[in-house]
């Protein structure tokens, strides 16, 4: 058996997989749905949705298969992010170098056809693959192969709505945040500026009720803008 290579951009391969926030959520029937239909459309026992991390095949979706993940070095997709550009395909895996004593050949589920399509991010890096198999050697037509093509995409349409959904919610909360912080700063800012007017404000009535006899008309007129400014500010600053 010959164990799968790391991808040659495996630190950012897996930084971009973590970004979708996907592994071990339970199961969905919009996966489901896609992997249900490859099945039909490739008329195969088993279909999966497969993404993997460093060190294992784990399942988003699939049908006729009771595991939800293997070890990264047996999996079949761990070969195929490595074609980006092609569907891997392994007609009978009894008899390829690379698989024939592959655990998952010799032993439950006894796999021997295989084809896999990368599932390709935004940014050009491989996640896993939607994938068929079956318990006997297989090929697929040009017709089958396009869309299975056709169905991974798929896929990675309904990844990418999740995780602009995912920075969205979390945009929303940094902002809700944000918007706590200003009201608690509004509020002691508040505090802090009414405590000094309300010292302009008294002084200014102790001023005009002590003294204003000792004022002239402009002396007077000052002295009123001061507590009309002041009311004015207090005003706003409530506000």
């Amino acid at each position: 058996m010959l164990k799968p290579k790391e991808h040659e951009k495996e630190k950012e391969r897996l930084k971009a997989l973590e970004s979708y926030a996907i592994l071990d959520t339970l199961p969905e029937s919009d996966y489901d749905d896609i992997t249900a239909i490859a099945a039909s459309i490739c008329g195969t026992e088993i279909s999966l949705i497969s993404l993997i991390d460093d060190k294992r095949q784990w399942f988003k979706s699939r049908q006729g298969l009771n595991v939800t993940e293997t070890p990264k070095e047996n999996a079949f997709c761990a070969h195929a992010i490595n074609d980006q550009e092609n569907v891997f395909i392994v007609p009978d895996a009894r008899i390829d170098e690379r698989f024939h004593d592959n655990p998952l050949v010799t032993s439950d589920p006894n796999l021997t056809f295989y084809a896999g399509v990368p599932l390709i991010s935004d940014n050009g890096l491989p996640l896993g693959t939607l994938c068929v198999m079956d318990h006997k050697p297989k090929l697929l037509s040009q017709s089958q192969l396009k869309s299975l093509t056709a169905l991974s995409r798929q896929v990675m349409n309904i990844l990418n709505l999740r995780k602009t959904k995912l920075t969205l919610e979390n945009a929303s909360v940094n902002l809700e945040n944000k918007n706590l912080e200003l009201e608690r700063f509004a509020f002691i800012a508040a505090h802090d500026l009414k405590s000094p007017l309300n010292g302009i404000t008294m002084l200014s009535q102790l001023l005009s009720d002590n003294y204003s006899s000792q004022l002239d008309d402009e002396g007077k007129e000052m002295l009123s803008l001061i507590v009309k400014s002041s009311e004015n500010l207090k005003s706003l600053i409530d506000g």
